[in-house]
């Protein structure tokens, strides 16, 4: 069978770009596949945790101010009744700064890395599903439509990495299917001029009230956020989670103006200062997507459901699993076809698992908490107010704590995540 590659890569957001960077430095051939063209855009809240900013070092990514990223020294929680300023915390695992850059600039620097490193980008190529082995149903290559005319390709490789987001097409065309029991978010923003574009925190409103009633206002399980760019624009939107009543029923882009119209006009989120549409998307959280590999599939980021159900951060996780699954297939690709290479496979979906799994089986829980509003009203009129808490809560929610070491903090993160037991 001729193969066009060692590994097929789809999709090249962060997950696709960053692991067809690691595989073309080890010397694998790897053809990377993208609906769209670069520059493009994405919806996002366009910022990164300490977590987040560790994974473009590894890349070795210059995450300097003077090479285009915003630094942010922490986050400001806002709620109705109080307002908190957080640093980022000291930790050995990750640098102590956050960094923000619009996705249309982001996306398109991880995958010109992608391909200094070697890998082959095709643009215009939206991939429709997987080539299986008829005999023994294994993942052969994919299916595409190439260019403005969409012509029919097809390729075919040993490997095929799925990094195409939310969509999953891939993981659907073989049957592998969501979880509903997990929760998902959605998420709308649109870019403000405003004067809050230079401020040094990211900011996390965790009151997010629905005022289109006026006599019954509703607080709703979510949170709302400000990524300051630098260039006089503010990020700003909001994300809800499925596990509230009001999720299938809410227009979300109504939400985001009554919120925004509830703000100070000085910091000018209003409808003239506007840049650009409102852009929504889904986030597909906690694994709600498995298994992670399967017969030459392995799935990476939103197509795995690797958004955070804690905060809703997706880049950091989708980069991680980017950097497991690299070394796995690498390792793999050194072994013969047959049982010695698919002992490597499977031992990326456990990777995974050791990394993220208990802790998004703890985000799981706090998601289905947090869907009553009564706990959600409680959580942010009384938990933020106890001093002792608010570490554990800072750490826990951003997910930026030492797994290995630390402080009593992280210890006491990192036993939650590892006791939380798997959902029925």
């Amino acid at each position: 069978m001729t193969q066009d590659a060692e590994v097929i890569v789809v999709g090249a957001g962060p997950a696709g770009s960053t692991v067809a960077t690691y595989l073309a430095r080890a010397g694998v051939d790897v053809l990377l596949l993208e609906k769209t063209t670069f520059p493009r855009d994405k919806v996002c809240g366009d910022g990164l945790t300490p977590r987040g900013v560790k994974q473009l070092i590894d890349l070795g990514i210059d995450t300097s101010q003077e090479a285009g990223w915003v630094h942010s020294r922490g986050l400001r929680i806002l709620t109705g009744e109080l307002t908190l300023e957080l640093d980022w915390p000291d930790l050995a695992s990750y640098p102590p700064y956050g960094v923000a850059r619009t996705r249309h600039d982001f996306d398109d620097l991880l995958a010109r890395t992608a391909v200094k490193a070697g890998a082959r980008l095709r643009e215009r190529t939206t991939v429709t599903g997987a080539i299986t082995d008829e005999r023994t149903g294994r993942v052969v290559g994919v299916e595409a439509k190439a260019g403005e005319d969409r012509r029919p390709v097809s390729y075919r490789a040993p490997l095929v990495l799925a990094c195409d987001g939310v969509s999953a097409r891939l993981a659907l065309s073989v049957g592998i299917e969501k979880d509903d029991r997990r929760p998902m978010g959605v998420a709308v923003r649109r870019y403000y001029r405003s004067p809050r574009h230079a401020e040094p925190y990211i900011e996390g409103h965790l009151e997010l009230w629905d005022r289109s009633d006026p006599a019954r206002p509703r607080l709703l399980p979510g949170y709302g956020w400000a990524f300051p760019l630098g260039d006089g624009t503010v990020n700003v939107g909001l994300g809800i989670l499925s596990t509230s009543k009001a999720f299938r029923n809410t227009d979300y882009r109504a939400l985001l103006r009554s919120w925004l119209d509830s703000t100070p006009e000085e910091w000018g989120y209003r409808e003239d200062n506007a840049v650009g549409r409102i852009g929504g998307a889904g986030l597909p959280m906690g694994f709600n997507r498995t298994p992670h590999y399967r017969d030459g599939l392995l799935l990476l980021g939103d197509a795995g459901g690797m958004v955070s159900p804690f905060n809703g951060e997706g880049i950091s996780a989708a980069m991680e699993s980017a950097q497991l699954a690299a070394e796995h297939v690498v390792q793999a690709l050194a072994r013969p076809e047959g049982p010695s290479r698919e002992r490597v496979l499977r031992g990326y979906p456990v990777a995974l698992g050791e990394l993220m799994g208990g802790y998004y089986r703890l985000g799981n829980l706090f998601a289905k908490a947090i869907g009553k509003p009564s706990v959600m009203r409680a959580a942010t009129r009384y938990g933020l107010r106890v001093n002792p808490l608010i570490p554990l809560v800072y750490k826990g929610l951003s997910g930026c704590y030492d797994a290995k070491g630390g402080d009593f903090v992280d210890r006491l993160i990192s036993a939650a995540s590892r006791l939380t037991p798997s959902p029925r």
